[in-house]
């Protein structure tokens, strides 16, 4: 094993590894389970569901997409009013969990955190001395 380490494409190999799986962990998608109701709450309220999509079609980050698309915002709350009960009040829920998945930004520090921890194991495995002065 010592041999191994010793050898150059070991270096190649264990920081082409480390790149790799670096770069696959600042790839993320977002995955969610929940509970989906099979029928339609009568109890549900119009106006609270118009409410919740229409400050959510407020936020300036869904403005500047609904843009980037061609839609402007009064088109799109047009089409939020002419919705019916049923498919405003998925959209309520729908945009309830938009905000659940947004990202703070901790998951690439942690991911930046884990690279260097990797790349500070791998070096001592090949008997290499890290000094921070």
């Amino acid at each position: 094993m010592a041999t191994i380490r010793k050898a150059g494409w070991f270096i190649v190999l264990a920081v082409a590894m480390a790149g790799w799986m670096g770069m696959l962990g600042s790839l993320r998608g977002v995955a969610e389970a929940g509970v989906i109701a099979s029928h339609f709450s009568e109890t549900a309220d119009r106006s609270e569901d118009l409410a919740n999509v229409q400050s959510f079609l407020e936020n300036r980050i869904v403005v500047q997409k609904l843009i980037d698309y061609g839609v402007s915002p009064e088109e799109a709350m047009a089409k939020v009013r002419a919705m019916s009960a049923q498919d405003l009040h998925r959209l309520a829920t729908l945009t309830d969990r938009a905000a659940a998945g947004a990202d703070d930004g901790i998951g690439l520090v942690i991911g930046l955190a884990v690279l260097v921890i990797l790349i500070l194991v791998i070096l001592m495995l090949m008997n290499k001395r890290v000094v921070i002065r």
